[in-house]
């Protein structure tokens, strides 16, 4: 690292939130979407998903658009709970860090994300008796709601400059590739958070990192 990182960008489903697309492909073809993983991944997406993430169309829109894809008369309901399925816990361990390491840095969340989903994060904030995002993090960026997703440039770009981060002292932790290799190009220090491997394994027992970007 080039400077002392006095900036954290996290990520939220894959870092902070347990996620699992394949139990989301699965759940689309159990209710007859035999081909649903050839238009959702973690790698890649059609249109639908992105335009739903960019909060350009509407939950009742991205529904209609699964049930045109699919050729199914699928309810609300089903499509919800296939949709939904790739979300799993949300660990005490890790919000219990950020709501430490808070103290140290100044930390922010970037991620792609839809207004379905996010309903149902919220309510994994009330089990730890949070109301909202913005008891843990500085800002919250869902790209729902900026109408950009990553890894578009355009987004860390606007993160960095309304915040007024400079790119060398900000730490950016990510499970996708995808995002990680944006934001180098924008001189970001990143770490690409491995399969298998937790955020609490970035800090010491005073929550200072001990990773090199």
């Amino acid at each position: 690292m080039q400077k002392k990182i006095k900036n954290i960008i996290f990520d939220f489903g894959g870092v902070i939130l347990n996620i699992d697309y394949q139990l989301t492909i699965d759940a689309f073809k159990e209710i007859g979407m035999d081909n649903f993983e050839k238009a959702y991944s973690q790698a890649s997406q059609i249109h639908l998903f992105d335009n739903l993430e960019k909060g350009l169309i509407s939950p009742k829109q991205f529904r209609d658009g699964i049930r045109i894809a699919s050729g199914l008369d699928l309810s609300d309901e089903k499509i919800d709970y296939a949709w939904n399925k790739i979300i799993l816990d949300l660990p005490e361990s890790r919000i219990d860090l950020l709501m430490k390491i808070k103290n140290n840095y100044n930390c922010f969340l970037l991620s792609n994300t839809n207004i379905i989903h996010y309903e149902l994060y919220i309510k994994q904030l009330h089990k730890f008796g949070l109301q909202n995002f913005d008891e843990i993090f500085r800002k919250t960026y869902f790209s729902f709601e900026m109408g950009m997703r990553k890894p578009d440039s355009e987004i860390f770009e606007f993160v960095l400059n309304q915040q007024q981060l400079i790119a060398n002292e900000t730490l950016f932790i990510d499970d996708s590739i995808q995002h990680i290799e944006t934001a180098n190009k924008l001189g970001i220090n990143t770490y690409h958070l491995q399969k298998g491997s937790d955020i609490t394994e970035l800090f010491n027992k005073n929550n200072q990192l001990i990773i090199n970007s």
